[in-house]
C-alpha cells in the first residue's frame, strides 16, 4: 500500500515523516515553497526525540501522480481546501480510491462521498506545526498523537484496519473505530475555540462554555451523537506534549495559518458548522456566529492575531446576542 499524504503541513507532514521512518511507502503532496523546499532538500522533521531531514517522495499536484489500486489518500489540508483537492483527485484517481479525511470538523467526509465510494473519517489530535517551508515539528513525547479512524458514516473494513495499523506502528495512537463520527463531533467542540486562540492571548471560559452549549443544543436537535468526555480522554491514549529544541509552540491551527500569511481560516467549518446546524433546526447560535466572524476578520486583516482582550471579545459577542 502506498500512502498519499495530500497536505504536508503540521499534521500531514508528521504522519508522512513518521510512516516514512517506519518503512512505509509514502508520497507527499505539498504546495508552493513548501513543495520546492522538500523537493530540493528533503523534509526537515523535528520532535522531542527526532531531528532528521528525510528524502521523502513529494509531488506538487495530483496531476503529477500516476495513481494505482494500491494507493490510499489521506487528506490532511484544512477543510476550506478540501473541495478543491477532491476535484483535482477526481480527475486523476479512480472513484474506488480510499479517501481518509484527516481534518478538524465534520464536513470533509460528506464532500468526499460525492466523488469517491470509500470514504473514512479520522480524528485529529496531533500537536504539530508547520510555519517554515520544508519544516514540520511534532510537539509530542511517547505517542505522537491520536488518529483513530473508521468508515464513513460508520463501520470498519480491511482498508482502515490496515491504515490505522500502519499509523499506529509509526508511533501514533490509531485504532479502527466503527462509530468514528461522534468522536469527530467531540473534537469539533474542542476546536470551536480556535478563532479565540488566534484572536487573543486569553480564552474566556464563559465564552467557551456558551459556544459548546450552543453546539450541544444544535447536535441534539439534529439527532447527532457526540462522544462523551471520558471516551474522548480514553481515545487520546498515552500522548504527552513535549518541548522541541529550537522551536516554540505557537498555538491552534487557525493561528498557524495566520502566522504563515494565509488569508483564510477554518472558522466556517468549526463555528460555522454549528451556525449552519442552528439555522437548519431553528436554534439561535449568536456566540458561535460572533466567533466565526472574528475568524473572518482575522483572515482579512481587520483584526491582528492575539490582539484582543477577553473583554473586547465579549463586547463583539454581545453585538450578536441583542
Amino acid at each position: 500500500m502506498r500512502f498519499v499524504i495530500y497536505g504536508a503541513g503540521g499534521i500531514g507532514g508528521s504522519i508522512g515523516a513518521r510512516m516514512h521512518l517506519n518503512g512505509e511507502t509514502v508520497l507527499l503532496i505539498a504546495r508552493g515553497e513548501h513543495y520546492a523546499a522538500i523537493n530540493a532538500k528533503g523534509l526537515a522533521f523535528h520532535s522531542p526525540a527526532i531531528h532528521e531531514t528525510l528524502a521523502i517522495d513529494v509531488a506538487e499536484h495530483p496531476d503529477d501522480i500516476t495513481f494505482t489500486s494500491d494507493d490510499v489518500v489521506i487528506l490532511c489540508m484544512k477543510t476550506q481546501h478540501v473541495e478543491g483537492a477532491l476535484r483535482d483527485l477526481q480527475v486523476n484517481a479512480s472513484p474506488h480510491t480510499p479517501i481518509v479525511c484527516c481534518q478538524n470538523g465534520v464536513a470533509s467526509e460528506r464532500m468526499a462521498l460525492r466523488r469517491f465510494k470509500r470514504v473514512y473519517g479520522m480524528v485529529v489530535l496531533v500537536p504539530a506545526e508547520h510555519l517554515e517551508p520544508g519544516v514540520v515539528v511534532n510537539f509530542a513525547e511517547n505517542r505522537a498523537g491520536n488518529l483513530d479512524a473508521g468508515c464513513y458514516p460508520r463501520g470498519v473494513d480491511e482498508v482502515i484496519e490496515h491504515v490505522t495499523g500502519a499509523i499506529h506502528a509509526a508511533g501514533f495512537v490509531s485504532r479502527p473505530d466503527p462509530n468514528i463520527m461522534p468522536k469527530k463531533y467531540a473534537k469539533l467542540l474542542m476546536n470551536l475555540t480556535n478563532a479565540l486562540d488566534a484572536a487573543g492571548s486569553e480564552r474566556p471560559s464563559d465564552v467557551i462554555e456558551a459556544m459548546q452549549d450552543e453546539a450541544r443544543a444544535c447536535c441534539q436537535a439534529a439527532g447527532i451523537e457526540i462522544a462523551d468526555r471520558q471516551a474522548t480522554r480514553e481515545s487520546r491514549g498515552d500522548i504527552r506534549g513535549g518541548a522541541v529544541v529550537g522551536f516554540e509552540r505557537h498555538g491552534s491551527s487557525t493561528l498557524q495559518s495566520l502566522l504563515r500569511g494565509t488569508r483564510n481560516v477554518e472558522a466556517d467549518y468549526m463555528n460555522g458548522e454549528i451556525v449552519q446546524l442552528g439555522r437548519l433546526h431553528g436554534i439561535r447560535t449568536p456566540v458561535n456566529e460572533a466567533v466565526q466572524q472574528i475568524g473572518v476578520q482575522l483572515a482579512r486583516g481587520d483584526i491582528q492575531p492575539r490582539s484582543l482582550t477577553a473583554d473586547q471579545i465579549r463586547t463583539r459577542i454581545r453585538e450578536f446576542t441583542v
